[in-house]
């Protein structure tokens, strides 16, 4: 019957490693052993007195997993393959579960006769389930707290006021009690962070929608590692809550009803363990054989290894179980209130010695066959040999299947005495990690390799497990090898209990996660470092600048933020490639750097823009020396190879807190100050004003504004004639947008066409000009003259985009049967001189379309007689600043002849802009101008009043 269990004896076998216990000393132990060593004798008196016996049919049970197939069950898999329950009599059934409670009610239904279930069986036992737990798996509890690895030490008070996911908000007895116990005692109550239903998908946590989540060390760290996903695990044993893992149960029922099955089912089970633990390879293959077919046989392996400390099967006998770690977890859920304190475990604990009362048929038969061994001494005599032979190899083999596990374990070993920190017994792995023979380190302290900065922290928690305040606990540290390399290991430590007299001892596991922490860092490095500057990103921009602000308000100093936008890097990029552009800014990267302290903060936010904090200043004197000083290096030329660039660099400074208390506020100012600055020449500093902020929220509100105007009709489309200066007709006329705002009134185009480029509305207001102007013309060409021309004004914007626009107005005329001709595309010398293959396409379909070009504002840019060659144009237009102070024998009269001459002997029209007085209408026509544009004909004016003008010419 099931009872709970005292401690026992232990029987100590000095040729195990380490002192292991094999069994405890009880009766029941000697009564197997006698068992064992007689059951030939037995098994010839059976024979001889009845003959063989016959074999009887198999005995089908249930095992109830809790979860999905995995190596977490391993054992129960190889005591079906290995044929353990065969032997044993039984045909073992394994369904994979649900959820983590399945088990508990499937065997309470006697839907399944066996279950793995957690520490939280204690919980259904007090609730009156008649649960027994036949055997312990896990010694340690897998479960375990995970949050995003952060930059500062691992906190996990950061859990406050966060999301977490812990168990299943509808399961009653699941393992989220032991870390809400675990919570609790670090000081953070149930409701002080929001607990949110277990979607067992790490992607949440690694997505932000949670910040906090219950895992399994066997099996989410290995889903993190793969995504590249920084991590911090919190355990409940650091502070000494150490629970069981997966423990083996069944009922009262079938204790009651199937004794010898139950011991059967248990000894076959925890010979599957051992073996199972002893071949995790071989284990791997058979559970993606027969089990979990197509499965991740990397992830399995990480399982196995992962369990080898949780298990513990080199130092404790899988399936035993101590009454006091019981009674230790009864009194964790006491503290929670979940069970009442001192809560009885009579019958929670299978007693495994209860075969000895049903083993009296053996001690009959055992005087039965001593009498018989004694009318046969010799008999007697050579069986007891041969047995005792048996026996002592038995022995020496299970020494060595233990001996083997710790030399082979993947993990580093070793015993050390806790007092004088001397190594007792050291396995190969923890030699080859260390990089030191068994002699070197026979001859060493424990502590001796050890980082110097992290002795102190192990020292630390080995005064704690002396002083029994925990019983293990977990760090991570550096170790020097023998050839100084310094290599980052995890360790884990355990205290081994010891007699009364002798020094303590304490385990200790080591694993080699230099790797781990060299990528752990790669990857952090990668997230916070600009990759070609080596600056910090605008992410680690911003984490130093919200420090900053805090110390600055400790300290009430100031803080200068500079936004630095290099000018003209556009055009070494283009002229001499991105590489050159990249080695470009490079240097610029390391000569602001070079002009500010170490303390400040230099980053690149993308692109060709930088920023500097400079922090705790007194006064800001120093802002502007610095400011001027990045202004002056920059000035110098750049070598790229065999070419030297020149740029120079636009620089907006705010402060703290003058301007603004919070840092997207900070920020947005220093982009205006940076831009004002580049409106006022560029290669200059500009400090933000409250008139920046007013001009920015103007231009943004007038840029909400225009939005609706294209839609709202508020476009209105103006038209200035050009009069051909022989015949004083107007023949031609310019399309002039204009905008009537509902509250400001006419807003001119020279403040909401930069604003149109800006925003991308440019395209929607150029289609609207071209359908209005196609309209006009059509019915002018009708009504006054088949060959009048609007000209119609084509932002670069425009011009450069490659968006089929110049189809929509070929269809559109199709339509209005509008002739080519009757259209006019005035562009600038800019567009011509930077022509690349889509401006030299566009003109092209101009020309195929009968679309005439007009060369604006000519004389005022960089102009280049070639590309007059190069291209297609029409029309040249002298610009105003020619015309405006023209008079006889003066050099603009000189130049505008000499324009004149130039575009007719190239087969060229040329239009005069800006012609305001008579004289000037005059000195051009006497020329020989073609065409003249100006107030001394007429305003720009609607169009409605210029039909009129048309009207009146006519009369």
């Amino acid at each position: 019957m099931a009872c709970g269990q005292a401690e026992p004896a232990t029987i100590w076998f000095p040729l195990l490693p380490l002192g292991y216990p094999v069994h405890p000393a009880t009766p029941a132990f000697f009564a197997s052993l006698a068992a064992r060593l007689l059951r030939p004798v037995l098994l010839a008196l059976l024979l001889g007195a009845g003959g063989l016996v016959p074999a009887q049919a198999l005995e089908q049970v249930t095992l109830q997993l809790k979860h999905h197939h995995q190596f977490q069950f391993a054992g129960y898999y190889a005591a079906v393959e290995q044929g353990y329950y065969r032997e044993a009599g039984l045909d073992v059934r394994i369904l994979e579960g649900t959820d983590g409670n399945e088990p508990e009610r499937n065997v309470e239904a006697g839907k399944a006769q066996y279950g793995t279930g957690a520490s939280s069986l204690l919980l259904a036992r007090v609730a009156g389930k008649p649960v027994v737990v036949l055997g312990v798996i896990f010694q340690h509890s897998p479960y375990a707290l995970a949050m995003r690895q952060t930059s500062s030490e691992p906190d996990l008070r950061r859990i406050i006021g966060k999301r977490a996911m812990i168990g299943t908000l509808t399961d009653e007895l699941g393992n989220s009690d032991e870390l809400l116990a675990y919570l609790v005692k670090e000081g953070i109550p149930a409701n002080s962070f929001q607990r949110v239903e277990h979607s067992y998908n790490v992607n949440d946590l690694i997505n932000g929608k949670v910040q906090a989540m219950a895992i399994y060390t066997t099996n989410e760290p290995d889903l993190f590692e793969r995504r590249g996903f920084p991590y911090e695990i919190y355990s409940p044993r650091s502070v000494g809550i150490d629970f069981y893992g997966d423990n083996l149960f069944t009922s009262e029922k079938e204790i009651a009803d199937h004794p010898a099955r139950v011991r059967a089912f248990r000894e076959a089970s925890m010979r599957g363990w051992q073996w199972a633990m002893s071949h995790p390879e071989e284990t791997v293959e058979l559970i993606l054989k027969y089990y979990a077919r197509g499965g991740d046989r990397q992830h399995l392996l990480f399982e196995a290894h992962q369990m080898v400390p949780l298990v513990q099967p080199v130092l404790v006998e899988i399936g035993y179980m101590n009454p006091e770690r019981w009674r230790h977890i009864a009194d964790v859920y006491a503290g929670l209130g979940m069970v009442p304190k001192q809560v009885s475990l009579d019958g929670f604990l299978y007693n495994v010695d209860s075969s000895a009362s049903r083993l009296r048929w053996l001690y009959r038969a055992l005087a039965a066959v001593a009498v018989l061994l004694l009318l046969g001494a010799l008999i007697h005599y050579s069986m007891l040999t041969r047995e005792r032979r048996r026996t002592n190899a038995e022995i020496r083999a299970g020494e060595q299947r233990f001996r083997t596990m710790f030399e082979a374990s993947p993990l580093g070993i070793a015993l050390i005495d806790s007092v004088t920190y001397e190594y007792r017994d050291i396995n190969p792995r923890y030699q080859e990690i260390l990089g030191r023979s068994h002699e070197v380190l026979s001859n060493m302290r424990w502590l001796d390799s050890g980082h110097p900065d992290d002795v102190a922290q192990v020292k630390a928690q080995m005064a704690r497990l002396m002083a029994r305040e925990i019983s293990n606990f977990k760090v991570s540290n550096r170790m020097f090898r023998s050839d100084g390399e310094l290599v980052w290991i995890a360790v884990s430590v355990t205290a081994i209990e010891t007699p009364p007299d002798s020094h303590a001892l304490h385990l200790c596991m080591i694993e080699d996660v230099t790797d781990k922490k060299q990528t752990e860092q790669l990857v952090w490095h990668q997230a916070n470092f600009d990759p070609l500057t080596q600056l910090p990103n605008r992410r680690m921009f911003l984490d130093r600048l919200a420090l900053d602000l805090l110390k600055s308000q400790r300290s009430r100093s100031r803080i200068a933020i500079l936004f630095i936008d290099l000018d003209h890097f556009k055009e070494v990029n283009d002229t001499l490639g991105h590489h050159q552009g990249d080695v470009l800014l490079i240097d610029a990267a390391r000569r602001i750097s070079d002009s500010v302290r170490r303390s400040d903060t230099v980053a690149r936010l993308g692109g060709d823009e930088f920023t500097v904090i400079l922090s705790e200043l007194d006064s800001t004197e120093r802002v502007e020396a610095i400011a001027q000083n990045i202004i002056d290096r920059m000035r110098q030329p750049f070598a790229l190879g065999q070419e030297q660039a020149f740029v120079s660099a636009s620089i907006g400074i705010t402060l703290y807190p003058d301007d603004a208390d919070d840092i997207d506020d900070l920020l947005k100012h220093a982009d205006q100050a940076m831009y004002a600055a580049k409106g006022a020449g560029r290669n200059r500093y500009s400090y933000f004003t409250p008139a920046l902020q007013v001009e920015a929220l103007t231009r943004m509100r007038l840029t909400n504004d225009l939005r609706n105007a294209v839609k709202g009709g508020q476009l209105e489309l103006y038209f200035q004639p050009i009069v051909h200066l022989k015949t004083g007709r107007i023949h031609k006329a310019e399309a002039l947008i204009r905008w009537r705002h509902p509250t400001r009134g006419l807003v001119s185009p020279m403040d909401f066409i930069p604003l149109a480029e800006s925003s991308g509305l440019i395209f929607d207001i150029g289609m609207w000009v071209f359908s209005e102007s196609a309209r006009w013309v059509q019915r002018w060409r009708s009504e006054h003259h088949p060959d009048f021309q609007i000209s119609v004004n084509q932002s670069p914007l425009e011009f450069q985009r490659d968006d089929g626009s110049y189809l929509e107005w070929q269809r559109q005329m199709q339509d209005l049967t509008l002739s080519g001709q009757a259209l006019v595309v005035e562009i600038t010398e800019g567009m011509l001189l930077d022509a690349n293959t889509t401006v030299s396409n566009k003109l092209l379909q101009l020309r195929d379309a009968g679309i005439q070009v007009a060369l604006d504002d000519f004389g005022t840019g960089y102009s280049s007689l070639s590309y007059l060659k190069k291209f297609d144009i029409d029309y040249l237009k002298i610009d105003r600043s020619f015309t405006r102070n023209l008079a006889p024998d003066s050099s603009d009269m000189a130049l505008s002849d000499a324009i004149i001459v130039m575009a007719h002997k190239l087969g060229l029209r040329v239009i005069a802009e800006g012609v305001e007085t008579e004289q000037q209408r005059a000195l051009l026509a006497e020329a020989g101008c073609d065409y003249g544009q100006g107030y001394l004909f007429s305003r720009p004016i609607p169009a409605q009043e210029f039909d009129a003008m048309l009207r009146a010419q006519q009369v």
